[in-house]
């Protein structure tokens, strides 16, 4: 038995029910709060894109500490550096709460982003401490899933809330429940990379593992795509509920309920690549979930263009892109950081970095979009699909090749 395999065999007990906590606090910041976008638009004087900006805000803040946080956490370890995040969006949590304009909140949202990010990249890593191969793809299903439960779980209780309080209410709530997360992690979560096994900052070396894993075949394919579906799903919370409350006239907590059964959807979807991963082939998995993709983006389209706003045109087409992404977003990141061996926060932090940047630039896009008709949402998802269906048809053999060496490392 290697090293690597006794460590991981330690830490594997009730490290897992501890991750599903952890890694919905980088997505929960992100969701919870889109109900209360129209009245924030009015408590704070400002417009429509303005607000949603905020949700690019926590992105862009993500997605440039996502390196510095995986390098940060196999130099010091896991646990110490998760705590820190914690602490971070507990703080920013409670100063959103307080924010008085809407560039103040801006600010404080992208601080609260670099807090949001440790919760994904060092879940993943602990994930890949442990986990290896198909497993590990399977253990990234399950960890997506609870990623996923932010799309169902937040935009719901974020509707009640805005309607019991105002979306002040929300922000405090989030701080609360990451509170209750960081106790978790300090009294039951161990540490699982040993000292022996961290690396030393040094720069030369990291740029050199950059700069492999960018040069390894089917790595940035796996990125892209994982982009590419991360964008749609993301950028549906931020338009819908200007769909179903501005345009269609619905109060937030309706819309909390139309958000909880299209979350469900894509919370299907994760839970069908943890449990799918380890029987079907990549290939098919992929683009099966890539066939919904395609589907939902192209009713999104069609009756954007024939009917207009439409309740049920908006709502299947929704969940069609939703539950394929729902399938390709941890099958993604689970590949690619299946690719190595060790260095598992930098790889994880490089994934999540490039991510998080692709759909920065398409949440931008979408805070411009038309709100008239759900055809312009629909061309950009239409345009995500075709660069997401070439990537597959290039790396998905590769992907499969790329399981079947590393479960020969790991026999």
């Amino acid at each position: 038995m290697t090293a690597l395999a006794s460590d991981a065999g330690r830490a594997k007990r009730g490290i897992v029910p501890i991750l599903l906590c952890v890694v919905p606090f980088s997505q929960i910041p992100l969701d919870a709060y889109t109900p209360g976008l129209p009245q924030m638009v009015v408590d704070l004087a400002t417009d429509s894109a303005s607000m949603q900006n905020t949700v690019t805000a926590y992105m862009l803040g993500m997605s440039l500490a996502l390196v510095p946080v995986g390098i940060a956490s196999d130099t010091l370890g896991r646990r110490g550096v998760l705590l820190a995040g914690l602490a971070m969006l507990i703080a920013m949590s409670v100063a959103c709460a307080m924010a008085t304009s809407a560039s103040l909140l801006l600010g404080l949202r992208f601080l609260q982003g670099i807090g949001g990010c440790t919760c994904l990249v060092v879940a993943y890593a602990v994930a890949a401490d442990c986990y290896r191969g198909r497993e590990l793809t399977a253990i990234s299903g399950l960890l997506g899933a609870a990623w996923g439960l932010a799309p169902v779980l937040a935009p719901a209780a974020g509707g009640f809330i805005v309607d019991l309080t105002s979306w002040r209410g929300v922000f405090i709530v989030i701080a609360i429940a990451a509170s209750t997360v960081a106790m978790i992690v300090v009294f039951l979560l161990p540490e699982t990379l040993p000292a022996e096994r961290r690396a030393p900052f040094d720069p030369r070396r990291t740029a050199g593992i950059l700069r492999d894993a960018l040069l390894r075949p089917g790595f940035l394919a796996f990125v892209l795509v994982f982009a590419a579906a991360a964008s749609a799903q993301l950028a549906f919370g931020v338009v819908a509920p200007f769909f179903y409350q501005t345009g269609l006239g619905y109060s937030a907590a309706i819309y909390g309920l139309v958000a909880l059964g299209l979350g469900g959807v894509n919370l299907a979807g994760e839970l069908g690549c943890a449990h799918f991963a380890q029987l079907l082939p990549a290939r098919l998995l992929g683009f099966g979930a890539f066939a919904l993709f395609v589907a939902g983006a192209g009713v999104l389209t069609g009756t954007g263009m024939t009917l207009g706003l439409d309740f049920a045109s908006i709502t299947l087409g929704g969940a069609l892109v939703l539950g394929g992404c729902g399938v390709l977003c941890p099958m993604m990141y689970g590949m690619g950081l299946g690719l190595f061996e060790r260095d598992h926060g930098l790889i994880g932090g490089l994934i999540s970095a490039l991510c998080y940047l692709a759909v920065s630039g398409a949440m931008a896009i979408a805070a411009v979009l038309p709100e008239e008709t759900q055809a312009p949402i629909g061309l950009l998802y239409l345009g995500l699909c075709a660069i997401a269906g070439v990537l597959l048809a290039i790396s998905l053999p590769a992907a499969r090749q790329a399981t079947q060496t590393q479960e020969g490392i790991t026999s």
